[in-house]
């Protein structure tokens, strides 16, 4: 829609401005690291951080949330429970970004998740341009993911005594008008984001040694490939990776009643494909027991099944999963593995 200078000095007014009536959740220090959590300062917001323990998509996605309440003593009755509060989330990577815009797909085709939707509608997202690599495990430049033109209100580019913002929603557009003030940007503004964006490519590597188009087409060929036996005989089944990973959406429902079986609410968390008893069905069959067979399906679903389900890879290239890993399991590595054997 437009392109707008915010000077740096009026990041924080505009934090505690919006934290009169938004929750507003960001990066912040978590130790030596870094986590995405709600602000009751605007001091505790860390831009210049590299990545994140866990995704944003946390916010979305609770690790846990109720879905439902009910009774049954009396009249059986149950109550959905739909917990979503106007929020805005700010400095979001591009390949975070990515990775919510797939989540979109994923919680609103088909069937879609009345509760994922209703954050959604409610969350203002600030995202945020990655000038520097995160650290030596990072592949975005390979996933295509260091950069994005969509999926935003706001976009944030750091220009050095200021920050080009991208106004991309009247939503966006709202925020800096009720709550920032923002001027717009100027010819030099505008060659000053040109050359910001144009040095930040040749400091990003290709970790990919193929392009990661051909991952589906790859991957298709290689279901028998030796790569998941030697990966599932270092795979500690501890489901790190994909705990850590923004794209991973997979959850189980449990019930939690009260000692007299009267109420009670139905939740769900987090879950993993790489946990033993996840694939374990009715009789104690175990479709995916072997774990060489659910490191298979992981760097599937990461570079086939989610594309021939949503049209782009599964994987953004945060390289979470690689930090997160105890046994040293690399998914570049495996990727370039398979396509020097193809």
């Amino acid at each position: 829609m437009s392109l707008m200078v915010l000077n740096k000095g009026a990041v924080g007014p505009l934090i505690e401005a919006l934290m009169a009536d938004y929750r507003v959740v960001g990066p912040q220090a978590k130790g030596p690291q870094f986590a995405f959590g709600t602000l009751t300062d605007p001091a505790q917001m860390r831009l210049d951080y590299n990545t994140t323990i866990l995704p944003p998509k946390k916010v979305l996605q609770p690790q846990q949330e109720r879905l439902a309440s009910y009774s049954l003593g009396g009249k059986p009755s149950v109550e959905q429970i739909i917990e979503a509060t106007p929020t805005v989330l700010f400095g979001i990577h591009t390949c975070d970004l990515h990775a919510v815009q797939l989540l979109d797909k994923a919680f609103s085709e088909e069937y879609p998740d009345a509760h994922y939707l209703a954050r959604r509608d409610q969350t203002i997202l600030v995202s945020l341009e990655c000038l520097e690599p995160c650290d030596e495990h990072s592949f975005c430049k390979s996933m295509g993911t260091l950069t994005a033109g969509e999926g935003y209100d706001l976009h944030l580019t750091d220009l050095g005594l200021a920050y080009a913002v991208d106004v991309a929603t009247e939503a966006g557009a709202q925020i800096l008008s009720d709550y920032g003030s923002a001027s717009e940007a100027g010819d030099g503004d505008v060659r000053r984001l040109n050359d910001v964006l144009g040095a930040k490519w040749p400091r990003f590597t290709y970790r990919l040694e193929f392009d990661a188009a051909e991952l589906p087409a790859l991957l298709s060929t290689a279901y028998d490939h030796p790569l998941w036996q030697e990966l599932g005989d270092r795979c500690l089944a501890c489901g790190s990776c994909t705990n850590v990973c923004p794209t991973c959406y997979c959850f189980n429902v449990y019930d939690e009643t009260n000692m007299a079986l009267t109420e009670g609410e139905r939740v769900r968390r987090w879950d993993s494909c790489q946990l033993d008893e996840f694939a374990r069905v009715a009789g104690g069959e175990n479709f995916r027991e072997a774990r060489a067979a659910r490191q298979r399906h992981r760097f599937m679903r990461k570079g086939r099944y989610i594309f021939e389900k949503f049209g782009e890879l599964g994987c953004v290239g945060c390289g979470r999963c690689i930090r997160a890993c105890v046994a040293d399991i690399n998914i570049v590595d495996g990727f370039n593995a398979i396509q020097r054997s193809a």
